[in-house]
C-alpha cells in the first residue's frame, strides 16, 4: 500500500513539474500585440529566429565581406550553429551574395530550428543601406509568404547583429512593416477582382532583442499609423479597366 501511495505521489509530482516548465516556457517569450491593417496581427516577441515556432522565417542580410561576417554576434550566429554553418557557407561562397531584395528560401532539417523555412533576403551593400531599401524589404516578404503559402510568419532585420547602427531600430520596423501592410493591402484588391489566388497573412512576428524591444514596438505603431493612413488616401476603382 505505501509503495503504491509512494508510485502516485511520485507520478503526481511529474505531472506538476511538467505542467511548470511548460508555463515557464510559455512565460519565456515577452510579446506585444498590435492590430495591423487588413485584420493581420502584429506581434513584437523578444525572440530570436532560431525558436520562432512559425512556418516562414525571414532574416536579413548584408552583402557579404569577410570584414563583416566577423563583426557578426548574436541572433545570426546561434541561427547560423544550429544550422550547420549553411548560412555562412552560402555567403562565403558566392552563393547568397546579399544583393538588395535578392531572396534564397532554405528548408531546415528536422532538430535544428523551429521555423519550418528560412527566408534570406539580401540588404546590399552595408554603406547603401536605407529605409526605402527595408520598406522594399517588407514588400518583398510579404510577397513571398504569399508565393509560400504562409499565413503566419517572423521577421527579423538583423540589422544591429551584423555591427550596423546607421538606422534607427524603431525607424527600421516602421519601414518594414508599413511595405509590408501595403503590400498586403494591394494583394487583398487583386484578390476582390479576382486576380490573385486566395491568402490571408493573418500574423507577423516582430523579433526583437531586449534592448530594442521597447523601442520596437514604438516602431510597428507608427508603421500601422502611416499604412493606415496611406491605404485611404489609394484609389479606390479596379485595376482593371473595362473595355
Amino acid at each position: 500500500m505505501r509503495c503504491s501511495i509512494v508510485k502516485m505521489t511520485i507520478t503526481a509530482l511529474c505531472f506538476l513539474l511538467s505542467d511548470v516548465a511548460m508555463a515557464t516556457d510559455a512565460a519565456a517569450v515577452k510579446e506585444q500585440s498590435i492590430a495591423g491593417t487588413g485584420s493581420v496581427a502584429l506581434k513584437v516577441r523578444m525572440e530570436g529566429p532560431y525558436t520562432a515556432d512559425v512556418p516562414l522565417q525571414v532574416v536579413c542580410y548584408f552583402k557579404y565581406t569577410e570584414a563583416g561576417a566577423k563583426r557578426m554576434t548574436g541572433a545570426p550566429v546561434e541561427l547560423d550553429k544550429d544550422l550547420g554553418g549553411v548560412i555562412n557557407a552560402l555567403r562565403s561562397r558566392d552563393e547568397f551574395r546579399g544583393n538588395p531584395l535578392e531572396t534564397l528560401l532554405i528548408v531546415p532539417k528536422n532538430g535544428s530550428i523551429k521555423p519550418k523555412a528560412l527566408l534570406l533576403i539580401g540588404l546590399g551593400d552595408e554603406s547603401q543601406i536605407s529605409l526605402d531599401t527595408m520598406e522594399q524589404v517588407g514588400r518583398a516578404a510579404a510577397r513571398e509568404a504569399h508565393r509560400l503559402r504562409a499565413s503566419k510568419l517572423a521577421f527579423a532585420p538583423l540589422i544591429r547583429d551584423q555591427g550596423n547602427k546607421t538606422l534607427g531600430v524603431g525607424a527600421v520596423e516602421t519601414a518594414v512593416v508599413r511595405g509590408m501592410l501595403l503590400a498586403y493591402d494591394t494583394d487583398q484588391r487583386l484578390q476582390a477582382e479576382g486576380l490573385s489566388d486566395k491568402y490571408q497573412l493573418t500574423e507577423w512576428w516582430v523579433e526583437a532583442g531586449p534592448a530594442y524591444f521597447d523601442e520596437t514596438v514604438g516602431g510597428v505603431k507608427q508603421a500601422v499609423t502611416e499604412a493606415a493612413a496611406l491605404i485611404a488616401k489609394r484609389a479606390s476603382s479596379k485595376y482593371e479597366v473595362a473595355e
